[in-house]
């Protein structure tokens, strides 16, 4: 099923349920996809997201909330760092499965020899041929140093 329609089926199953919790998290991935189609609007766009915007919408989402509960946990908040918590679970749901280390890096090697990257001049085309192949599964911050620790030696 498509991810769009997964997300409006699981907004309809929370309101049934009365998951209030569950259902804030959805409306808040919904607000966050509306918003970006207005945005994509007002260029030459048609306001249409792919599978691949969704997921980054959501991944920047994940990654936004674990900031906001690691500064809970150390501000001695830890009732809204759990809410935070549970948020990145609803917003996982709906995101691809994350490459283990091992797989990332097969997969970093992969890029690399079918690009015949030689050199850290090749890190742009790599490090993009990676967001195109793994867009939402690889933690591309950590990507990013293997990358260039491959090219370089």
């Amino acid at each position: 099923m498509e991810l769009r329609a997964r997300l409006q089926a699981a907004t309809k199953e929370a309101m049934k349920a009365r998951d209030s919790a569950r259902l804030s998290t959805l409306r808040l991935i919904g607000a966050a996809v509306k918003d970006r189609e207005i945005a994509a609007r007002g260029g030459d766009g048609d306001g249409t997201l792919t599978e691949v915007d969704l997921i980054a919408i959501m991944s920047r989402m994940v990654k936004q909330r674990q900031e906001s509960a690691k500064a809970y946990e150390e501000g001695g908040r830890l009732e809204l760092a759990a809410k935070e918590e549970e948020e990145i679970r609803v917003i996982q749901e709906f995101l691809p499965r994350q490459m283990t280390e091992a797989e990332t890096s097969a997969a970093i090697d992969a890029a690399i020899a079918d690009l015949g990257a030689a050199g850290i001049r090749d890190m742009g085309r790599v490090m993009a041929a990676l967001k195109d192949r793994h867009a939402g599964q690889m933690d591309f911050g950590a990507a990013g140093p293997a990358v260039k620790a491959r090219l370089l030696a």
